[in-house]
């Protein structure tokens, strides 16, 4: 298994409507981060303040500024530390993983998925709560 690369694959693929906040998150943002909560509409993420329309990706998504122009694109992600549990969970299987085409995983893993498994919950022991 190897560490994130920040492809951005994952928060493009299910930052358009397939992720979701608890009650109890868009709660806490409402009171202590109003700046996320602004982008909340009848308890559904992604909103355009604006014009209330449904963003096609998350809003937080940015594009890390290349110091080699032949270097991949890479994404960060400026609410992490305030980011919804669906964002800390991802990924969670190695099915998953996959099936999204995350380029954590490699040809060992797939070979040995209970080894990978184990490797993937090491890595995201700290974004799981």
């Amino acid at each position: 298994m190897k560490d994130c690369n920040q492809c951005g694959k994952c928060c493009i693929k299910y930052g358009g409507g397939d992720l979701s906040a608890s009650k109890e998150e868009i709660d806490q943002w409402e009171i202590f981060q109003p700046n996320l909560f602004q982008y909340v509409k009848n308890y559904e993420i992604w909103f355009d303040p604006e014009t209330g329309s449904k963003f096609e990706r998350c809003p937080f998504l940015e594009i890390v500024a290349k110091t080699d122009v032949l270097a991949p694109i890479k994404y960060t992600c400026s609410i992490y530390l305030n980011r919804p549990e669906d964002c800390r969970h991802y990924p969670s299987l190695i099915s998953e993983m996959i099936k999204d085409e995350c380029e954590m995983i490699g040809i060992k893993d797939i070979a040995k998925p209970k080894q990978a498994k184990m490797m993937l919950d090491l890595l995201m022991k700290d974004s799981r709560s």
